[in-house]
């Protein structure tokens, strides 16, 4: 699988980006026909404290799943956006195979 990670409005270290790459990369064991994964890690420019998003976009035949969260860190907007993804990957799985 082909993962892009993009950060917008900063520079993200070596432990963040390799933490998202693990987290896709189980995504790959729970359904094989991921071709690849854009990542966009967002520092919104907002005053809040929930100012990190992270958009995360899957490419499988046939359609394509995505997903975004915004928390008050990067590690636990991926969290959340994996999870929500995982969801949407076993409903296309049941909807491939007609359940």
């Amino acid at each position: 699988m082909n993962i892009k990670i993009s950060s917008v409005h900063f520079d993200a270290d070596k432990k963040l980006l390799e933490f998202v790459d693990k987290k896709l990369n189980k995504l790959i064991k729970l359904y094989d026909d991921i071709t690849a994964a854009e990542v966009f890690l967002r520092l919104e420019n907002k005053q809040d404290i929930e100012n990190k998003l992270v958009e995360i976009k899957l490419f499988i035949p046939g359609n394509d799943l995505f997903a975004k969260k915004q928390s008050k860190s990067f590690e636990e907007s991926t969290d959340i956006v994996i999870e929500a993804l995982r969801q949407q990957i076993i409903k296309h799985k049941e909807k491939l195979r007609g359940v």
